[in-house]
């Protein structure tokens, strides 16, 4: 529920900022160059929180609101140079690690400028939680990075890096107007308590507190699903080399108990039904010896858009079941039948099968602005219709793989093309 409310959001906020990303683009701003604006930003933050110190006094908690100001229109730079990359068509790899390496460098600049402000002005403790919420903010960062390095999603949690920089943002705007208002001085006192319950610089540090608890209960709770996820591959993993099945396509065999029977002899392949009636069918994949066949589906949300997340949805048309539609288990979406996603573009991604990786698969709009996926078949850069898989002989463990066959249609020439190789 939550990722589905930050993902409408998110487009909301496209739809308002795309007309400024494409002005961006028109100037010849680059990704990477708004990456390095946003972090330029974050050191006038600091400068800003720095000066707060050497000409401001405790009083004064004006620096606090326009340094938090500068804070959230840096943080549109975050959104901007992916939304750049997309609509530019401009995404490459080392961007995105430029991306991630600034937004580390600007994250604990910030930090930096919030801790010598507190400790020049002499909120000892309040620095201590900020120092806190920094290694929070760190430690969910790299939780993310290092799962992701090990092949596991990890992107849940409430203290995110857009939900931290709006609330530091927020909280210092807020503080430096109320200062104004009730001056930077306030402090409420309750008879009977031997200190103040709140002063005017509260409204910024007590975010500050929440977070520290917050951001490292997050960093936490990434491991924690980090772990889970970890151990069912660990699992799957034993249970495949228990079996010692080396060849990529036993592992497909492995996982359909149908599919030990002997294939017919003699390279003849099998006449297998047709899927028909899905429209938004991209490919299937077949394969001897029984009809069941592997659908490879576009994945719509209910509002007719892509979803970007998960954008291909691939399930069972059980053809020997009364044609029952069936999704895939987990050993065969993760290690059979399953994609590996990545978005290289605006309306363009890289899929590789999860078994057999070789081949790259390319899902991307037509001239006439339908998804279909493309890859290469023979010398052409053709729409993928078919995968077929041929096997004769062999042992359940070792199956005897002949060929792999693609089948699509030239774009240019509208013709059936194929290609057969061993993999």
């Amino acid at each position: 529920m939550k990722k589905r409310f930050r993902d409408k959001l998110q487009q909301a906020i496209y739809v308002v900022i795309n007309p400024f990303v494409k002005g961006l683009i028109k100037l010849g701003l680059t990704p990477n160059a708004v990456t390095l604006i946003g972090f330029l930003l974050n050191i006038g933050v600091v400068v800003i929180f720095v000066t707060g110190v050497e000409e401001g006094n405790r009083g004064d908690l004006s620096y606090v609101g326009w340094a938090g100001g500068l804070i959230l229109f840096a943080g549109l730079f975050d959104m901007l140079d992916g939304q750049v990359a997309r609509l530019g068509n401009m995404g490459s790899r080392f961007g995105a690690l430029f991306d991630s390496v600034l937004d580390r460098y600007s994250e604990m600049v910030l930090f930096l400028g919030i801790c010598y402000y507190l400790i020049g002005h002499h909120y000892f403790l309040s620095s201590i939680f900020a120092f806190i919420a920094l290694i929070g903010s760190m430690m969910v960062s790299y939780t993310r990075a290092r799962a992701e390095g090990l092949g596991i999603e990890c992107k849940g949690g409430l203290m995110q890096r857009p939900e931290r920089i709006v609330i530091i943002s927020l909280s210092a705007i807020a503080c430096g107007v109320t200062s104004h208002f009730i001056g930077g001085d306030y402090k409420l006192y309750i008879p009977g308590i031997p200190f103040q319950v709140f002063e005017t610089i509260s409204i910024f540090t007590f975010p500050l507190f929440i977070m520290a608890i917050m951001t490292n209960i997050t960093a936490v709770g990434r491991i924690l699903d980090a772990k889970k996820a970890i151990d069912k591959q660990d699992q799957v993993t034993r249970v495949i080399r228990s079996a010692t099945t080396t060849p990529v396509i036993a592992i497909l065999l492995m996982v359909m108990p149908a599919m030990a029977m002997a294939a017919p002899q003699g390279g003849k392949e099998p006449v297998f039904p047709t899927p028909s009636g899905i429209p938004t069918m991209l490919f299937y994949m077949q394969r001897t010896p029984n009809a069941n066949t592997v659908i490879y589906d576009l994945n719509l949300q209910k509002d007719g858009t892509l979803n970007e997340s998960e954008p291909v949805n691939i399930y069972w048309i059980r053809y020997t079941e009364n044609n029952e539609k069936k999704g895939l288990s987990y050993i065969q979406r993760k290690f059979a039948y399953g994609l590996k996603v990545k978005q290289v573009a605006k309306d363009k991604y890289e899929l590789r099968s999860v078994a057999y990786d070789k081949k790259k698969l390319y899902l991307m709009k037509s001239a006439e602005g339908q998804y279909h996926i493309y890859t290469q078949i023979g010398t052409v850069m053709a729409q993928l219709n078919r995968i077929y898989l041929q096997i004769e002989g062999g042992t359940f463990w070792f199956p005897n793989v002949v060929y792999i066959e693609m089948k699509g249609i030239d774009p240019t020439t509208g013709k059936e093309i194929k290609e057969q190789f061993k993999p």
